[in-house]
């Protein structure tokens, strides 16, 4: 009896010993399954690494690891991403984007006219409210539901994904807002399961296995879960189009929302519209007469942008652009951040709100906030930051990437899912029936 014993303890540690050499001398295996994080304005695409640790955001278009969330459609076939957005000056009918906004939500007559207002492309509801976005092509009219412009892109990052693993990439964890019902989840879910058929799209969908908000996948990013004890940690996200600002209890892989609020309508976009029609004026008091031509404006508005990103970095940039409606002049003009500031002031101290309101539903002083988080590329901001850190009286954590946090997050999902080592714990999101408040 005892020579078993010895045979099966020296099995078992010749196991051990096989398992450890192998884990540090053996390549580790490559993921199989990608975190996804479709957003309103931007949408990236995301995994994580065995052994290493290393959670990799993929290289989607031509550098960037983050697209714009817009497809166009025109004669010729479809654009995804940047090609999209630099030719929507002179297809803005059919250059379609805010998918995210109408997934798997039924509108009233009433606000399907509001919503109208804010757009240059068509919109309707079917029968049951649902929207459709319609464009025409070919002369010929045709409907796109929002799903279907959400599988577009989700397809485009799965082709990244799979050029970058070389190797076939079929599932998936995704991100949604945490205001989001079942319909709204299952919707988004639907824009991976289709992304295989259609436009630009010849392979069978991707099953997704898990759906997390993204306030949890933030926190996930930021290694919150493996913090011991309860903590209350509050999730500020201001992205391209939308603010939302989540208070979470967080003890080892547990979280619970206790309250969220947001602005639906404030983000980078309006930030930089505030840019552009401050450049507009410039253009008219320099040259004499006022930009109208829509390439002009659209190559304005590019520069108006990366002016943006610059003034997050830099006290001082400067837009260079030729306009060919005046002749091929070139405006030449600098930017100071303080500028910059100024004309956002009023927008800035907007995203403080929602703060406000989710303290007073959970009835939390300031001061009991353990952790505050930075979420989305316009907390890159260095005023909306400032503004948050003398809120708070402390820094707020910044330790990750803000805009890539969301994709962080759910690409460390996918490598639980996954087995890959050394991850262990994984979210556990308790059920909650906290309604988001907005802010407007």
């Amino acid at each position: 009896m005892s020579s078993t014993f010895v045979f099966l303890g020296g099995a078992l540690l010749a196991l051990l010993v096989a398992g450890y050499l192998g884990q540090m001398y053996m390549p580790p295996p490559k993921p199989k399954i990608v975190g996804i994080d479709l957003g309103t304005t931007y949408s990236c695409v995301g995994v994580y690494h065995a052994v290493t640790g290393i959670i990799e955001i993929l290289e989607v278009e031509d550098g960037h690891q983050c697209i714009p969330s817009v497809v166009a459609f025109s004669d010729t076939g479809v654009m995804v991403g940047y090609k999209a957005v630099a030719q929507a000056e002179h297809n803005h009918k059919n250059t379609l984007y805010d998918a995210k906004r109408f997934i798997g939500k039924k509108f009233s007559k009433e606000e399907l006219e509001d919503a109208q207002k804010q757009y240059a492309f068509k919109l309707e509801a079917d029968e049951y409210g649902m929207i459709r976005y319609v464009v025409t092509v070919n002369k010929t009219e045709r409907r796109v539901s929002p799903e279907e412009v959400g599988s577009v892109i989700v397809s485009t990052l799965r082709s990244a994904a799979q050029q970058n693993l070389s190797a076939p990439v079929n599932k998936v964890v995704m991100s949604v807002p945490a205001e989001f019902d079942d319909m709204q989840r299952n919707y988004t879910k639907k824009t991976a399961s289709i992304a295989g058929s259609g436009e630009l799209r010849d392979v069978d969908g991707m099953e997704v296995l898990r759906v997390i908000n993204e306030p949890t996948a933030a926190a996930l990013a930021y290694g919150l879960h493996k913090k011991t004890g309860l903590q209350n940690v509050m999730v500020v996200d201001l992205g391209g189009g939308t603010l939302d600002v989540s208070l979470l209890n967080v003890q080892g892989g547990m979280f619970l929302t206790q309250a969220m609020a947001g602005n639906n309508h404030l983000g980078g976009q309006d930030f930089n519209q505030r840019l552009l029609q401050h450049m507009l004026g410039v253009v008219k008091e320099t040259f004499g007469k006022p930009l109208t031509d829509k390439a002009d404006i659209q190559a304005l508005r590019l520069q108006v942008e990366d002016a943006k990103l610059n003034l997050t970095h830099h006290l001082q940039t400067k837009i260079i652009v030729p306009l060919t409606s005046l002749g091929g002049k070139v405006l030449q003009h600098s930017i100071s951040r303080t500028l910059f500031e100024d004309l956002n002031y009023d927008l800035f101290k907007k995203a403080l709100q929602p703060i406000d309101r989710v303290l007073e539903a959970t009835e939390l002083s300031r001061d009991q906030v353990d952790e505050v988080v930075l979420v989305g590329g316009s907390t890159r901001i260095p005023k909306v930051r400032e503004l948050i850190r003398d809120y708070f009286g402390k820094k707020p954590n910044t330790a990750v990437d803000p805009e890539l946090a969301v994709a962080s997050g759910v690409s460390v999902q996918a490598g639980i899912i996954g087995g890959m080592w050394p991850l262990t714990v994984s979210a556990v999101e308790l059920p909650t029936r906290v309604r988001k408040i907005h802010v407007h």
